[in-house]
Order: structure tokens, then sequence, then C-alpha cells
């Protein structure tokens, strides 16, 4: 080919403009068929009109191309035609309940109640006083005459019976400064052993029948004198026993002292 050839089929590939509107028309009118749908097109549809436009599309820039090419020239490209971009189809998947484990209760455990053990029946504690036994009676009290500095605890003892054993005992607590100061009997001094000391918190004042002697049947007493702390002496603690053996058997009294009124 010569160079006049050559020149007049680059102008006439330049000048060749291809009427793009009528082609998408007839293409789209050929797509539709005779018969007009009233509904909107499927996706599927859709995708499948896409595709026939861009095939004519580039049919259309090959035949541009070709003809360049045929005279060795370098195409200019046509602007490109936007095409509208087809959302792809979001499928949504509807999750499947799982089904529900339903869970038995477990069954608590029942305690059995507790036992209730009986308690052990306690001792009976012993008698604040005994006052009389066998033979013996017996009475303690404070001395009327006693003051706020000194004191002295008297037990009346009166027994029915001689008696061949006899111990007394006169416990003073220990409530303050309490010291003895004396200690008398009825009964004849040298049939006794008299002791006092402390014993417990208390003075321990004790007479004992002397071996061989004898108590008379009768009424006697004993007293336990002290000191004690400055004041009015509440004499609750003080106590008093007495152990006797008479033809009756032993006999044994014992009790507290009573305030003068």
């Amino acid at each position: 080919m010569n160079e006049d050839i050559r020149r007049r089929l680059r102008e006439a590939a330049e000048a060749h403009e291809p009427n793009r509107a009528r082609i998408l028309a007839r293409v789209e009118r050929g797509v539709a068929g005779p018969t007009v749908r009233h509904r909107t097109p499927s996706i599927a549809r859709s995708w499948h009109q896409a595709a026939i436009v861009g095939l004519v599309a580039a049919a259309t820039l090959a035949t541009g191309g070709l003809a360049v090419a045929a005279i060795g020239g370098t195409p200019s490209l046509p602007a490109a035609v936007p095409t509208s971009s087809v959302p792809s189809p979001i499928v949504t998947s509807t999750p499947t309940p799982s089904p529900r484990t339903t869970r038995t209760p477990t069954p608590t455990a029942t305690r059995p109640a507790p036992t209730t053990t009986p308690r052990s029946s306690r001792p009976t504690p012993p008698a604040v006083s005994q006052l009389q036994n066998g033979p013996l009676w017996s009475q303690g009290s404070i001395d009327a005459h006693s003051t706020i500095y000194w004191a002295q605890n008297n037990l009346i003892l009166e027994t029915t019976k001689p008696l061949t054993a006899l111990t007394v005992e006169l416990r003073i607590a220990q409530t303050g400064d309490v010291r003895q100061t004396g200690n008398w009997q009825t009964l004849p001094s040298e049939d006794f052993t008299v002791t006092v000391q402390e014993s417990g918190g208390a003075l321990l004042y004790r007479w004992v029948l002397m071996p061989g002697r004898t108590v008379p049947a009768g009424r006697h007493e004993f007293a336990a004198q002290y000191n004690h702390a400055t004041g009015i002496r509440k004499p609750k603690r003080d106590t008093y026993h007495a152990y006797a053996q008479s033809s009756a058997g032993p006999s044994t009294v014992w009790g507290g002292f009573t305030s003068p009124r």
C-alpha cells in the first residue's frame, strides 16, 4: 500500500463516529422482545442485558481499533461509556433457632431434721441450808452489837440427845480487812480444840469436841469475832456447818447468817 492509501484510511477511521445511542436502542428492543411485561426485571435478566450492552460496546471499540491498526497508526480510544454497577444480591440467612434444652431441676437432698438428744438430768444442787437433821437444830445470825468496824457471827445449836462427837465450823468470807479478834462458846472451853485459819478466801473458825467428852442435850452457842473494812458488812457469803454423832446416828446441819433487824 502506498502512502496515499494509508492517509485516506486513517482519515476515514478518524472521521468515523458510530451512533452508540442507536445501537443501544436496537439491542434493548431485541432483548425486550415483542411482549412488554409490567414487572420489574429480575436480577438475572438485568445481568444478561448488561452483558449484551457490554459486548456491543466492545465490538464497536474493536471496529475502530481494527481500522486504525490496518493503517499502522495508534488508535485514539473513545471515551469510556459509564456503566451502572449492579449490586450483587445480599442473601440474608435466617438463623434456625436451636432447640432449647430443658433442664430438669436436680432434686435438692433433704437433710434430716436434727435429732434432739434429751439433756442428761443434772444433779440437783444441794440445798442452800439444812437447819435441822435428826436431833440437831440450828440458826445463824449476826450479833446485834456489831459495828461498822467489828462484827460477830453467832450460831445457835440445839440437840434433843447427848452428842458423843461434834465439829462446828464458821466460815467468814474475806470481804476486806477481815481479821479474827476472838471466839467463844457456851460449852466448857476445855472440852474443845479451837482453831482459826485462812482457808479459801475466808476465815475458818473450827471447834472439835475432844474424844471422851459429851455435849449434853440442850441449847448451845458458838461465836466468831473479827474486824473488817469500815462500813456495813454484808454476810451473804458467810456459812456454817455442824457434824454430830448421837445414839440416833450421825446428823449434819448447815446454813448462813441473817443480819439483825
